[in-house]
């Protein structure tokens, strides 16, 4: 049985499959709306932090640990 999910846009139901390909959008037309949608920032990923408060210690030292493994010398 294929996977059904609703299309972003308009919720229709659109196979999961090659035969759709917009998926998962409907068609063209909820494709570019969702697009349009996202050029003009009205959806994001995340909020922004609002102050240094809202990074904890760990999220710090996880963050410098990272860029510390990386081998580019952009960093350094």
């Amino acid at each position: 049985m294929p996977t059904v999910v609703n299309c972003p846009t308009c919720k229709a139901q659109v196979e999961w499959s090659d035969e759709s390909p917009y998926r998962p959008f409907c068609s063209k037309r909820c494709q570019l709306i969702d697009l349009g949608e996202w050029s003009l920032e009205n959806n994001k990923i995340s909020a922004p932090i609002t102050s240094a408060n809202d990074l904890s210690q760990d999220m710090i030292e996880d963050i410098e640990e990272m860029l510390a493994k990386n081998d580019d010398d952009f960093f350094k």
